[in-house]
């Protein structure tokens, strides 16, 4: 008897529907209506956003205003030296920390406790009627914010009026170096509470109820579900918040600093940016401003990309 030849079963052929093959081009096609709303924003970002990025070029030229951005003699790193070996580097350098480190550690938080405490109140119409309090100081220009402070700290001026009533004497706030750093990290905390508190609003209301439910049957109080529920809830928005806020650490307030800043101040007050308009655009040396602006736009870059990582490793969480 013959053996019989067993042969292996063919695999069955997948057969790919055209549907599931679909191209950029296609999708295009299919939905060029929705698609032709990108070509207003890509335009924007292209234009104004990377265009301008060509002329850093001149950070590492020695341009003539009028000239061309590629013609002049290329001068490498000279600009960047001059601003690290000028005088007033460290101060302006160390002022810009400071300012952007007690602008992050207090205004950073407190939309988040804003938030928080706004959530627990019961009263609609109260809860709208802080919530439009609280928004209106963001839709504020920065010259009636800045005009509105030195109004209050001048002289004769409201506060000093307070502590003239309480047997005190007046302050020259803005003749003393000491007081700007908390003047102008409160007016922050004043503008920006409210409208940062937005995103904190709508991510407690993705936050599952039932989570809470079964927190109180497990006999927690508010301060426990506010820690185990709503806290963990909301930190992939803290997150991304905190990682887009330090790209902008240290370019803290330049049209409210330039606003309310003089030269009996610049101890505490001078910035990079103030420093960058006075004495790179201010004296028509572009390469210069160009230098010292992509300067700090490398810091920026840097403390992104760390906190980044940090937030990676620690909460398990990040941009990218």
């Amino acid at each position: 008897m013959e053996p019989k030849t067993v042969n292996p079963p063919m695999p069955e052929m997948k057969v790919v529907s055209k549907s599931k093959r679909r191209t950029i081009l296609y999708l295009l096609r299919k939905d060029w209506q929705l698609y032709s709303l990108l070509i207003l924003p890509i335009l924007y970002l292209l234009i104004f956003k990377y265009g301008p990025m060509i002329g850093n070029v001149i950070a590492f030229r020695r341009f003539v205003p009028g000239g061309s951005i590629f013609g002049e003699q290329w001068v490498g790193l000279h600009y960047f030296r001059m601003f690290i070996e000028d005088p007033t580097f460290w101060r302006v350098f160390s002022n810009t920390l400071i300012l952007g480190g007690l602008t992050m550690l207090l205004t950073f938080p407190m939309p988040i406790v804003f938030a928080l405490l706004l959530n627990e109140v019961k009263n609609k119409k109260f809860k709208k009627f802080v919530q439009t309090a609280s928004y209106l100081p963001h839709f504020l220009s920065i010259v009636i914010v800045a005009g509105m402070i030195l109004q209050l700290t001048a002289l004769n001026g409201s506060i000093n009026s307070l502590i003239q009533f309480f047997g005190g004497d007046p302050i020259n706030f803005m003749q003393q170096a000491d007081w700007f750093r908390t003047i102008y990290v409160t007016s922050e905390i004043w503008q920006g509470m409210g409208w940062g508190a937005i995103l904190y609003l709508a991510a407690l209301t993705t936050i599952d109820d039932s989570l809470y439910e079964a927190a109180r049957i497990d006999g927690a109080n508010r301060w426990k579900q506010t820690l185990h529920v709503t806290i963990p809830g909301i930190l992939p928005t803290i997150v991304t918040v905190l990682i887009l806020n330090m790209g902008s650490f240290l370019a803290v307030g330049f049209e409210k600093i330039l606003l309310l800043y003089n030269p009996l101040i610049y101890e505490t007050s001078d910035v990079i940016s103030t420093y960058l308009y006075r004495v790179g655009l201010g004296s028509s040396n572009f390469s210069y401003a160009t230098a010292i602006g992509l300067f700090e736009s490398i810091i920026g870059l840097i403390l992104v990309l760390s906190v980044n990582a940090i937030s990676r490793k620690v909460t398990e969480r990040s941009l990218w």
